[in-house]
């Protein structure tokens, strides 16, 4: 027999929820958090512990989410429950000459003129106003919630006005450290790439920095300038200032050239410094004098130096130029406000001019700063969201620098494919890559693709249907079958792996396009470009051997001709092997004269082309044509069999006998 339950016992069940409510006893009591307050759909509060992450995984940056995670996460925001119905969302989606992750030139217009009326509702989150007496608590609720209405907005943004957004970040974290960057600095300057400056710039982020504070000012760096041809700039020179937009074009990489050059240099000279002082020892002038020779000879290095680059800026105005590292620090204490000093400031420090870096991924904002300082004080990865806390370095003493993490601002999107392609979206993350891959199809000419990777592409024949552009596939099997990249067991062309390393060579400039400025009437792209597609643009290396393959040293398939493309010749859709075929049979050389055919074309299916009938089928065919019935034509014209003699020979010779 069981015995009976004692009352005063305390199960499991009980002791956890006690644990959870806070009704422990003693230091157990201290222990319990605060938990997280939920109410479900019936109106009931409940309370459920916070979790409890490490730093690294709080602050990852979280792009892009699908439905479900997208719908969990502002849940957890919300502090809210919910219940999941199961709802059937199909889309077909037919494989034909068309991309069906791409958009046309006029859906793209209609689009950016759909986008543009409803620019201002794309904002940037607002950190709420706190002071002294505001808890770390009540702060953290009030961003959560902050954070929570400025999701809404955009959700409301996406589905009620079916508008296309970029991906953006999600993680409140990262903002954070945005708002302490900005609450930090003096002058903030938004880093953009020069191959697409408008895509990376947030404007609303101009407007939330007045906000915070009016003497800050606003600066937009436009960074890889180099890869850009002087028209281009100007072009864009032109956009900015008639949008007034505070500007400057640099390039990180061309001023980490010029350092480790300089670098070199003073190597060099230290070297012969060094093994002229050992030879002169004890001798003052002789050492003055080689002194003076090395001062004299980097004078000469030095006017060597500014000569070709003035040679290089002949053409250039202030608007167009591509600042170096010193003109880069001296415009940034021409746009930081002036800070007035007090006047005994024999005991306190003097005011640094605080910059704060805030962009995209994979901008070069690490990469300027280290061309800034000369050397490498911060970790450079092409990986997008290396940085994840903001980092103060001090560049002079009147400077100090504020790297914010890569953050991706929300933005208008015509589609995904154009966030791959400009480095936004990682790739080794990617999963469908058939949308970048007909991007780059659609911008890169067909001729210089070719020369690059020396490899042909073979595209779909008019008469299937082809226009004279390569589409995704047809590229990626090109260069899969090119480096002999093949799937595993089945040996076909790898095109999942060809287009990693595709878009990678788009996103570093190794394939170079870069965006025209918005204009009316809508500059061509191609045209834009055209400068960047001929034989100076191409590696050494290809350029040695198509130099080679044109004077006969190699021999070979011959390399496809940059001429066309530069020349302003668009593709023509290439003729099909059938065609071609039947081209050759009609046209070219054979037994009779060259254009005419004794059996046409489709004899084949034909009278002429078929076995001619016999036996049976032949008799048929007679009897219908004479309106007869078979079988008498069968009577008429049958064949007698041998057995049928032999009978009859047999019974005349048994009536003889």
């Amino acid at each position: 027999m069981v015995l009976p339950k004692s009352k005063n016992a305390v199960g499991l069940g009980n002791s956890l929820m006690n644990d959870r409510f806070g009704k422990g006893r003693g230091s157990d009591r201290k222990k319990v958090s605060a938990g997280i307050h939920r109410t479900d759909q019936n109106g009931q509060t409940y309370v459920t512990n916070d979790k409890k992450e490490a730093a690294w995984v709080k602050m990852r940056s979280v792009t892009e989410q699908g439905a479900l995670d997208e719908f969990l996460s502002t849940a957890e925001l919300a502090g809210t429950d919910f219940t999941a119905e199961k709802m059937n969302n199909v889309k077909i989606i037919h494989h034909d000459q068309k991309n069906p992750y791409l958009l046309s030139a006029t859906e793209e217009r209609s689009a950016i003129r759909k986008q543009m009326a409803k620019r201002n509702r794309l904002t940037v989150p607002r950190r709420p106003k706190w002071n002294d007496q505001t808890k770390p608590q009540e702060l953290a609720d009030m961003e959560k919630a902050s954070f929570l209405e400025w999701r809404r907005g955009l959700a409301d943004l996406q589905e009620n006005e079916d508008l296309l957004m970029t991906p953006f970040e999600r993680n409140l974290e990262v903002w954070r450290q945005l708002w302490r960057v900005i609450e930090r600095s003096d002058l903030v300057v938004q880093i953009v790439d020069a191959r697409h400056p408008l895509i990376f710039r947030s404007e609303d982020l101009e407007t939330y920095v007045k906000e915070v504070s009016p003497k800050k000012n606003n600066l937009l760096l436009v960074n890889k300038a180099d890869m850009m041809t002087l028209p281009q700039r100007e072009a864009w020179a032109d956009y900015f200032e008639k949008a007034r937009i505070n500007y400057r074009f640099f390039s990180a990489s061309l001023a980490k050239e010029r350092n480790e050059a300089a670098d070199l240099v003073e190597d060099d000279s230290v070297q012969e410094l060094d093994g002229q002082q050992d030879n002169v020892a004890g001798q003052p002038d002789r050492l003055a004098e080689v002194a003076s020779k090395l001062d004299l000879q980097d004078d000469e290095d030095d006017e060597a130096e500014w000569a070709s680059e003035e040679d290089l800026d002949e053409d250039m105005d202030s608007r167009t130029r591509i600042l170096t590292v010193d003109e880069l620090e001296h415009l940034f204490l021409e746009n930081a406000p002036h800070q007035d000093q007090p006047e005994d400031d024999s005991t306190s420090h003097p005011h640094k001019t605080t910059i704060g870096l805030v962009g995209y991924p994979n901008v070069g904002k690490s990469s300027t700063i280290n061309a800034l300082i000369g050397a490498k004080k911060v970790s450079v990865s092409s990986t997008p969201g290396k940085t994840k806390h903001f980092q103060t370095i001090h560049l002079s003493p009147s400077v100090l620098l504020c790297d914010c993490p890569g953050l991706v601002f929300p933005n208008f999107a015509t589609t995904t494919a154009e966030l791959v392609c400009n480095g936004i979206l990682p790739i080794d993350q990617l999963r469908e890559f058939t949308g970048p891959a007909g991007l780059v199809a659609q911008r890169i000419p067909q001729s210089f693709f070719e020369a690059l990777y020396g490899v042909k592409v073979r595209t779909r024949p008019v008469e299937e249907g082809g226009n004279g552009v390569p589409t995704a596939e047809e590229l990626l099997t090109a260069y899969a079958i090119g480096r002999g990249f093949a799937t595993t067991g089945q040996g076909q062309p790898n095109q999942s792996r060809a287009a990693r390393y595709v878009l990678k060579d788009y996103v570093s400039g190794k394939l170079l396009f870069c965006q025209p400025p918005p204009a009316e009437p809508v500059i061509d792209g191609r045209a834009f470009n055209r400068e960047l597609y001929d034989m100076r643009h191409l590696p050494r290396k290809r350029q040695a051997v198509l130099a080679a393959q044109k004077e006969g040293e190699i021999t070979g398939e011959e390399e496809p001709s940059l001429m066309g493309e530069v020349q302003g010749v668009g593709n023509v859709p290439v003729q099909g092997e059938k065609s071609t075929r039947l081209d050759k049979r009609f046209f070219g050389p054979g037994k009779g004269s060259q254009g005419h055919l004794s059996m046409p074309f489709n004899h084949q299916y034909s009278e002429q082309g078929q076995k001619q009938l016999s036996g049976r089928k032949l008799q048929m065919v007679t009897a219908l044509e004479k309106g007869v019935d078979p079988a008498e034509m069968k009577l008429m014209n049958g064949k007698k069999h041998f057995k049928g003699n032999r009978r009859k020979k047999a019974l005349g010779s048994l009536q003889d006998d």
